[in-house]
């Protein structure tokens, strides 16, 4: 555990914000952070080789997201930020007793607070994938900021794979929309949170899909605001004229994941660096960077 204490005031400032998830998805979040606080630098971990994460038991995920929270407090992150809603929904707890002062923030937390915010029939839908559903995580944080708001969860394991592939306006994916969200209007559902870090890809099908009474909420947005807020709050916003340097960790395929990231990210990536997480504390082992083309090491 790290006491940013310590730091200089400076220091503190500089340092990244640390985004983990299970694999690429987290990139939408650390996309809505580079909008948002631009000035910022990133260090971004996907656990590419142990994804996917929905489908893994609960011990199983607080175990990795264990591992991974030791891995981000040793760059020395100001803030952590769990992208992932599956280590969101059963692992929170875990992260935020390792990082100690060190500021966490989750996507469960921040939607829920939009979803309830926005609803105007007291009617929120939540879809996800399985672990994160089954976890009943996002009914219980929309309750503890709306008790009075109805919520309707369920899994749409599909959207993921075919977000990888890139079929993101694709008409086999709007069929399989339309049938995930076909309970929506007898539901009277507002609003709809989308509990995966890989539908915000889906946005601008699932808003046609799910027609325009309905509020699209995307946790990556929400949690990039929650995150300039608590940067503001706690005087760690950086104020260098600088462009920032991002960093970007996996555990497996870095090109794959360069491949991937730069769709997602929609723009062009520096190195991405292999690294095995140790079980417990200790040095990280670290395979050689993977460059992109047209990449570079600044």
């Amino acid at each position: 555990m790290r006491d940013t204490g310590t730091m200089k005031a400076d220091d503190k400032r500089d340092a990244p914000i640390g985004i983990f998830d299970s694999g690429v998805g987290g990139l939408t979040v650390a996309r809505a952070v580079m909008e948002r606080l631009p000035a910022e630098p990133i260090v971004y971990f996907g656990d590419t080789a142990r994804v996917p994460y929905g489908v893994k038991s609960a011990a199983t995920i607080r175990r990795y997201a264990a591992e991974i929270t030791r891995f981000l407090l040793a760059e020395q992150v100001k803030l952590l930020i769990i992208a992932c809603n599956s280590m969101a929904a059963v692992a929170a707890d875990v992260v935020r007793t390792l990082a100690g002062d060190v500021p966490v923030l989750d996507v469960i937390d921040a939607g829920a607070r939009t979803a309830a915010a926005v609803s105007r029939n007291r009617a929120v839908a939540v879809i996800g994938t399985l672990a994160t559903v089954d976890s009943g995580a996002y009914a219980r944080q929309i309750h503890a900021y709306a008790p009075d708001v109805r919520v309707h969860a369920w899994a749409c394991p599909l959207f993921v794979p075919l977000v990888e592939e890139g079929w993101v306006d694709h008409p086999v994916t709007e069929a399989v929309a339309r049938e995930y969200l076909r309970p929506l209007a007898a539901e009277n559902v507002d609003a709809l949170v989308l509990g995966c870090t890989h539908y915000p890809l889906l946005k601008p099908l699932l808003r046609r899909v799910a027609g325009p009474e309905v509020a699209l909420i995307d946790s990556a947005v929400a949690v990039a605001e929650a995150a300039a807020e608590v940067l503001d709050a706690q005087g760690l916003r950086r104020s260098a004229a600088t462009a920032p340097r991002h960093r970007f960790f996996v555990s497996d395929k870095p090109p794959r994941f360069h491949t991937l990231a730069e769709r997602f990210l929609a723009r062009s990536l520096p190195e991405v660096a292999q690294v095995t997480l140790p079980e417990e504390g200790g040095a990280k082992s670290v395979a050689l960077p993977h460059f992109g083309q047209g990449s570079s090491r600044t």
